[in-house]
């Protein structure tokens, strides 16, 4: 499924990166917690869900070759994350839903979780 369609899924916006939207996700992360994010090792074909909206996830994926992000309870982007995540060729959808509800929306949709 391409992270348009996952937009399309959760009433999302893709707020950065119009022009990979059509890049495949095989997996979901779901945290808040980017100390857990850096134990991932395989992050290719990644979306890492989220609601910590602020430039240490940016970094985080950045790191961590993440290349996608969905931002959860309609949390806002700044401009300095889409500075940051623009240098970096990332995407960022976001969503009024909770993680809950996206994470839910997800599975259903057969986008399986990481591990």
């Amino acid at each position: 499924m391409t992270i348009e369609e996952v937009a399309a899924l959760v009433q999302g916006e893709i707020v950065c990166g119009d022009s990979f939207k059509n890049r495949e996700v095989a997996y979901v992360f779901a945290s808040d917690l980017m100390s857990d994010v850096l134990t991932i090792r395989d992050t290719s074909n990644l979306l890492l869900m989220t609601g910590l909206s602020n430039l240490q996830s940016i970094r985080t994926c950045e790191m961590s070759d993440i290349e996608m992000i969905l931002v959860v309870r309609d949390k806002a982007v700044t401009d300095e994350m889409l500075e940051l995540a623009e240098d970096n060729d990332m995407i960022i959808v976001k969503t009024k839903y909770s993680m809950y509800k996206t994470a839910g929306i997800l599975y259903g949709a057969g986008i399986p979780a990481i591990y």
